[in-house]
């Protein structure tokens, strides 16, 4: 079984990032997977990429989600990608 590796993007004094937050972890806390947090204010690369998509959720570095996330949509995401 493969583990799929789970970013946030997110950056400061976002209302969505902290729904965010709490869709990625219960999905991933459902599914036993980890995930982690980036702040795209110490990132310009990742700041001016993602600029008006914040928050985003990464997937083996595969943008999956934007802004407000779909907890249906990235469990089944993460299912297929932990059946590789």
């Amino acid at each position: 079984m493969a583990i799929p590796r789970v970013v946030l993007l997110t950056k400061a004094n976002c209302h969505l990032c902290e729904d965010a937050r709490d869709a990625v972890a219960r999905v991933t806390a459902s599914l036993g997977l980890e995930w982690t947090e980036e702040l795209v204010d110490e990132q310009p690369e990742l700041r001016e990429r993602y600029a008006e998509e914040i928050p985003v959720v990464l997937v083996d570095g595969v943008q999956r989600d934007f802004w407000k996330i779909n907890e249906a949509h990235l469990e089944r995401v993460l299912q297929r990608a932990m059946a590789q």
